[in-house]
Order: structure tokens, then sequence, then C-alpha cells
């Protein structure tokens, strides 16, 4: 496997090379959580660019192998993570399932989509990690339905204090191809981001609750 920053360079370049990065400061996105950002990575897109799309599959496959060993399922987050999990399970001849953010109103009222049974291992794949919250409760979910979740894989994290503490509190070891720092050092090496941009990009990340204000 490559050295795991080269690998950071590698998908932060390709992120920012098919304009996955979204920066806005003067209007902020809103994440899931609720919270206010200048910058929003919409890891999606990669799907659309085959080699970008084959690059993240095989890093997944490698650090999947190299951190947890062999595994019986792969899980996807619904639903940004369903077809980068799918792609990762199949290289690996393993099952998939996904897993929703709630129990479906109708139908079955399933939660998790697909096979899985009590005392499987489990790695959970991830898009994108921000708060953590809505991550972890794909874990939760696996963990109630007997499964043995080995940890978790994401494509980006930014890397922010709160997402590591709820990874932490829930006992879930996560791992990423790409984070907020080596996003940032090679957006300034690119020109992609001004000065002005990079200093608020900075305040964000020290204290995202105070520069919301």
């Amino acid at each position: 496997m490559e050295n795991r920053e080269v690998i950071a360079q590698n998908v932060s370049d390709y992120l920012l090379q098919i304009n996955a990065i979204k920066l806005n400061v003067a209007n902020p996105f809103t994440w899931a959580s609720g919270m206010k950002s200048p910058i929003y990575c919409d890891n999606r897109v990669t799907l659309s660019y085959p080699q970008v799309r084959t690059y993240i599959r095989q890093q997944f496959v490698e650090l999947i192998n190299e951190q947890f060993g062999d595994v019986d399922v792969i899980a996807g987050v619904a639903t940004g993570a369903i077809a980068q999990g799918a792609l990762v399970a199949q290289e690996l001849g393993k099952p998939f399932v996904y897993i929703r953010s709630s129990q479906k109103a109708h139908g079955l009222t399933n939660q998790i989509e697909g096979k899985i049974e009590e005392g499987q291992s489990v790695v959970v794949v991830e898009d994108l990690v921000s708060t953590g919250k809505s991550s972890l409760l794909a874990v939760d979910a696996l963990r109630e339905a007997g499964a043995n979740v080995k940890g978790m894989v994401a494509i980006f994290t930014y890397n922010l204090e709160v997402a590591k503490e709820n990874f932490t509190n829930k006992e879930c070891e996560l791992y990423t191809l790409a984070d907020y720092d080596t996003m940032i050092r090679k957006a300034v090496e690119s020109n992609y981001i001004s000065e002005s941009d990079i200093q608020s990009l900075v305040k964000w990340r020290e204290n995202p609750q105070e520069w919301a204000k």
C-alpha cells in the first residue's frame, strides 16, 4: 500500500481537480448536523470519474485489508456511501448491505438493507465524516442487529474534535483516505483558494461554532 500521506495528497488532488470541494465564505453551507461551514466536500461526484472512483476503491480495499484483515460483510452508509461500499464489496468478493439514517416508514420498515447475521464482522464505508453523528448511527444499527463492527473507513474527514470524541465514545476506529489539513495544503499549492479564504478556513477549523456567529 502507498504511504498514507501520499494517498491523502492524491485523493485531495483528485477532489480538487473534479471540483468536489466547494468554498463559499460569504454564504456558508449548512450540514445535516446544523453546523455552518465555509467548505463542503461532495464526494458523490467522484463516481462520475472512473479514474478517481477506481483509485478510491482500491485504496479502500487495501486500507481494509491492512487495518481490519478479513471481514464478513461490507456496509455502506446511505446515501453517499452506498455506491462506494458496493464497489469495495465487489472488489473484495464480500456481501454488501447499506444502512439508512432511520427505519423506513413503509414496506418492511428496514433500516439495514441486505442480509446480515448476528456475529458477522463488518467494516462500514462512509463518504464523508463531519461531526460523526450520522455515520455512527449506522454503527449503532449494525450493533443492534448483532454485528461485530470492526471499524469505519471514509474518503474524507474534516478532523473536527467533536468527531474524534464521538468515535472514541462509540469505541469505533476510523481511518480516512484524506483529511481537512491535507486538503487545505493542496488547495494552497494549486491556487484553488485565496489568502483570505485560507484565513477563514483556518479560523473555522479552530472553532466552527464561533466562526458561524
